[in-house]
């Protein structure tokens, strides 16, 4: 079983920075793909990057050129960096980690950006 616990989230000014984090916790492989996703009320969840098997990290549209994602295996952490931070950044931050046919989720971490 593994367990993710993200957190980092916080009320932001527009044009500021947050790193989110996530913890992996149970059994976990450096080779298990990891993300970042995020949700708005009544929205489809969005990916914004994730961290693939083989350590490729691809990009949402949202999340291009101004979210870095990294992962540090030695902590079993996963990173988001956010910059530039906009007011449509608003929403519930969720990690996930992939294991074969099963995708877990964290519990989300909140993200509010005031202009």
């Amino acid at each position: 079983q593994v367990q993710l616990v993200e957190s980092g989230g916080n009320l932001a000014q527009a044009g500021g920075s947050l790193t989110l984090s996530c913890v992996a916790s149970g059994t976990i492989f450096s080779s298990n793909p990891m993300g970042w996703f995020r949700q708005v009320p009544g929205l489809q969840r969005e990916m914004l990057a994730g961290v693939l098997s083989g350590g490729d990290t691809v990009y949402g549209d949202s999340a291009k050129g101004r979210f870095t994602i990294s992962r540090d295996n030695t902590k079993n952490t996963l990173y988001l960096r956010m910059n530039n931070l906009k007011p449509e950044d608003t929403a519930t931050y969720y990690c996930n980690l992939v294991q074969g046919e099963t995708t877990y989720w964290g519990q989300g971490t909140q993200v509010t950006v005031s202009s």
